[in-house]
Formats: structure tokens, sequence, C-alpha cells
């Protein structure tokens, strides 16, 4: 196949460490090219942030060539024909080309081919199709260019044998559509999605939520939503997805309203506005266990769903240091911007003070250092107090006071409160 169409060399393709995997690749003869995303990008003039490569050399040669040329390969994905090159920080995925010979909704079993064609055939949608050399050369077999430009998501080939290899491809859809389509959907796409959300639950609970987290994230995450739920998808993964409305808002608030150091897109944060408020901490259980949260974001998701005290610009100074000190910057400034993002659907006029008060408390999470209480065990020892629950009675009453008093009592002040209530 001649190539469809060319793009400048781009820098990522003259850094050194990429033409030294390419030249190692190349060493006897075999062709590589660049595949997938970094491919779609450049087009694009996005940043590129992964390179992966495709050769139809087969895995144990591509290890052995990478190590004739001193560069480290891993077999991160060998069952798969993947291998990962390293030289220094930076990582190239190498895959040989495959085809698929049997596949079960979740993985395929694959063989090696030498049909750059074949290998293409097997990728997802279009866009993700393409290849191209190290002078530019793009091959586009399914049509890949033209969709990009106008758009378009399409599947390679029949969009329901597509998702029928892979259900997770039903979710990427939605998310590529997002990242880089424009309405109107693809229609044999949009019926195929349709038609195999019933067959989301067959994915694991981690496929699932690295998706979703992606789509949370990702640009116009509410408007991805609505359609998501108008084709039923929204049922099958996430059923207690009820306030987009909510999630429009806080996201809003997110990326205009406000900007803040270290504010980035939080899926947990989009998570919960678009659960809603209300109810108890447990109400985000039955979605972390769903979707295997870590720990970190079942808490997380819990504190945004209920918290123990409700943040607003009328919290004096100190009792919002207090949460700050209990819950944690990132905690507090995600729980602000969900209880201002309430507050605007009540009113999206508000007063232009009462928004400044909460753009100021946005901006205090990024800024706020978390005092060290003065006292430790050992000062209740030296005042006498023996080790047991009483000991801790008295260091948690004197934390409280502390904080009550907005951290300006020093370690001779809190020593004074410690002995007060000690003789009491």
């Amino acid at each position: 196949m001649d190539p469809t169409g060319q793009i400048p060399r781009q820098p990522w393709m003259l850094w050194p460490e990429t033409q030294s995997v390419m030249a190692a690749l190349t060493a006897r003869g075999d062709e590589a090219r660049f595949v997938g995303g970094c491919v779609r990008d450049s087009i694009l003039k996005r940043p590129v942030n992964d390179i992966d490569i495709a050769t139809p050399a087969p895995p144990e040669t591509v290890i052995a060539l990478l190590e004739a040329a001193d560069i480290k390969a891993i077999p991160t994905g060998i069952d798969h024909g993947t291998i990962t090159a390293v030289i220094g920080s930076t990582h190239f995925e190498v895959t040989t080309l495959r085809i698929d010979v049997a596949t079960d909704g979740r993985r395929a079993q694959v063989a090696y081919t030498d049909d750059w064609t074949q290998d293409a055939a097997r990728r997802d949608f279009t866009i993700n199709a393409m290849s191209c050399t190290q002078d530019g050369d793009i091959f586009d077999p399914y049509g890949g260019l033209e969709d990009l430009g106008l758009g378009r998501i399409r599947f390679v080939g029949d969009a329901r044998q597509r998702i029928t290899e892979d259900v997770l491809r039903l979710l990427r859809f939605f998310r590529f559509q997002a990242a880089y389509g424009r309405p109107p959907l693809d229609i044999e796409a949009r019926n195929a999605c349709r038609n195999l959300a019933c067959r989301l639950p067959e994915l694991s609970g981690e496929r699932v939520r690295g998706e979703l987290f992606r789509i949370l994230t990702g640009p116009n995450p509410a408007d991805t939503l609505i359609v998501m739920r108008e084709e039923t998808v929204l049922d099958y993964i996430l059923p207690e997805a009820r306030n987009i409305a909510r999630l429009r808002m806080t996201e809003w608030l997110s990326t205009r309203a406000v900007r803040v150091e270290g504010l980035e897109p939080s899926p947990v944060r989009r998570l919960a506005a678009l659960i809603g408020k209300g109810g108890t901490p447990t109400d985000g259980d039955p979605i972390a266990d769903r979707l295997k949260f870590s720990n970190k974001e079942r808490a997380h998701l819990r504190l945004m769903l209920a918290p123990p005290e409700a943040i607003s610009p009328d919290l004096p100074v100190a009792a919002r240091h207090r949460m700050l000190y209990r819950f944690g910057n990132t905690n507090v400034r995600d729980l602000a911007l969900l209880a201002w993002a309430d507050e605007l659907t009540l009113n999206a006029h508000l007063p232009r003070p009462r928004t400044d008060a909460w753009i100021a408390i946005v901006e205090e999470t990024a800024t706020w250092r978390r005092p060290e209480f003065p006292l430790k065990g050992r000062d209740l020892l030296d005042l006498g107090i023996p080790p047991g629950p009483q000991m801790g009675n008295f260091l948690k009453n004197t934390e409280a006071w502390w904080q009550d008093a907005d951290f300006v009592p020093d370690r001779s002040a809190c020593l004074e409160h410690l002995r007060r209530i000690a003789e009491s």
C-alpha cells in the first residue's frame, strides 16, 4: 500500500532516543512505523505523550535488536507482542504486527503477521489505525485522515464486531468522541453502542473505572454523559448518575471561574457532583465496590457525598481552617467547589462579593499550610499524667482547643491549657 498523506517530521521523531530505537528496529532490514496516538495527535498538532511503534519482527527479535543496541527491553506485554524500549526516562511501546484469532469480549488471542493492513484492521477506530514512517509518510487504509478532519469517530470495519471483540471499546467510543469528535455521532457506531450496552457488566470494574475516569476528566464530560444516558450506556455502568447539571456547574467552576495551582480535573469530585448531594457517607460504597475503587478513592467519595461540616463563605475563618486541618486542602477545595455549585444552582446570579468570597476559599486551599500541633505524648508524661485513655483524652481536648483558637496558641499556651484541664 502506498502512503496516502504526509506530515512534517515531528520534534519527537528527531529525539536521539527515538532515532536510536528506530535504528535498532530496522538494523536487519525490518520496517518500523509509528502508530496510534502519536500519529493522530501529530496530525492535529496536539502534544504527543506516548510513542508507539509497530514492526513485523517477532517479539524475541525485537528484544534481541534492542539489546544489541544497548537499549533496555522490558517484556511488558510479550503475550500480546509488546515490548517496552527504555532509554533514560523515555519509554517506547514496540508491538509486533498482529491479527486476532479469538476474542471473548474482553481480551484477544493474537497471531503475528507481516501485513500492515491486517494489523490496522484489528484496531478500534479509523483515526487510530494510521501508521507513519520516520520521514512522515502516512499510511491510512481505513480513511482515518478524512475522519479526523471531519471530527468523525468511526469504528474500523463493522462497529458491532469491533465492540463484540472487546466491549470496552464501547466506552472508548464516547471518550474519543469527546476528545476528537464533533456532532453528530456516527450512526453505525451509535446504534452498535446502544444495542451492545447490555454487555458492559461483563467487563471488570477496573477497566470500566479507567474509562469512566478518563471521560469524567476529559473535555465536556457533561455533554458526553448526556449522550451516554440517551443510549442507555449509563444504566449499565453508573445508574446513580442523576445530576448532570451539577457536574456541568462544578466543571465550569474549576476550569473557568477560578484558577489556582494544583486545581486539576478530579474524577472523584466530578463523580460526586454527578451523583448529587445528601444522603450518608456509605451511599457511594456500591459504586466503589462495583468499580474497584482504591481505599483513598473510596474515602474521598464518602467525604464528598456526606461531609461532616458544611463549607460556605458564612463559615467563620477559624472553623474553615479547622476543616482544612482535619480533612486536608484538596478535600476542602473539592467540598467548596461542590457547595458553590449547589449555591449557583439555586441562584445563578450571585452578588459579586459572594462570588469573591467563594473564590477566596478555593484560593486559600492552594496556599494554606497545615500547622503542627505543639504537644506530644511525652509532654503529658512530663506533667505526671500516666499513659492510658485519660492521656489521650487530655491531648485531644487540648488539640481541639488549639484548633478552635485558629492554631494561634503556642507551646506554652497549650501546656498551660493542658495543666488546667488535668488539674480540674
